[in-house]
């Protein structure tokens, strides 16, 4: 009879941790999604509207030329700095500051994105954003159902990701079409492999939260599901623009 009993408690006990992990889980792709609707709706306001792209861009009278104004620079180089507050800041942040960060990183990396409706048909969009859609959803599928352990690879997509960064950079000064392309492709391949990465990694966290307390599980997790719905969001984010550079049509 006790050991029935024993069995039955230990049954629970795994129900209630797979249900733990699987609302965590949910909770990331949740906030990934919130994070996806607020970028896209802004990106569509300000890319169609005239009167709001005056706030971002304005055209010299004279010589026609056309530059930036400095909402414009904010929206450019804010995300940035969100992110890495985000990222460095996990412990300080209350909950609801993180999630005010979150949605402001959104909104504002959608902002930037409407510079992109400018130089690409909408139709080349849209099909990029389907094929990065397309792209992100099997590699999330598989990093979630693999047992192959992808954490060995997290270093070398890391220096990817660094060296992608580095050429971008230089490519700045070089202005090559050719380089800008083969980064294009290096680029997607790096982002697709680091969302099977992320995911299993996401996975992993939300198997492991139970372990860390109750009061740990209601409020850390909670903020640990923003982080990890920021990188899955930047994954997908450049997938996108990768793809979007390789075969999207100019106006």
């Amino acid at each position: 009879m006790e050991q029935q009993n024993y069995q039955y408690q230990d049954n629970s006990v795994f129900v209630q941790e797979k249900t733990v992990s699987k609302k965590f889980f949910a909770n990331v792709f949740l906030w990934m999604f919130v994070a996806l609707s607020l970028s896209t709706v802004a990106a569509f306001l300000f890319g169609t509207n005239t009167e709001l792209m005056q706030y971002l861009r304005v055209i010299n009278p004279e010589t026609g030329k056309v530059s930036n104004t400095i909402f414009g620079y904010i929206a450019m180089f804010a995300p940035l700095g969100l992110v890495l507050l985000m990222g460095f800041g996990l412990s300080r942040l209350s909950y609801s500051a993180l999630v005010g960060v979150f949605v402001l990183y959104s909104v504002l990396t959608g902002i930037s994105l409407s510079f992109i409706l400018l130089a690409y048909t909408a139709g080349s969009v849209v099909s990029c954003f389907a094929g990065a859609a397309g792209i992100f959803g099997i590699m999330a599928f598989m990093g979630y159902t693999t047992n192959i352990d992808l954490s060995k690879f997290g270093p070398i997509l890391m220096v990817g990701v660094i060296g992608l960064v580095i050429a971008s950079v230089i490519n700045m000064f070089v202005q090559s079409e050719q380089f800008s392309l083969f980064m294009a492709f290096i680029g997607i391949a790096i982002f697709t492999a680091l969302t099977a990465y992320d995911v299993q990694k996401i996975k992993r966290i939300g198997e492991g939260i139970e372990a860390s307390g109750e009061q740990v599980l209601q409020i850390e997790s909670k903020k640990m599901a923003i982080v990890a719905a920021l990188s899955l969001y930047l994954d997908f984010l450049n997938i996108f623009l990768f793809l979007l550079r390789i075969f999207g049509s100019r106006k």
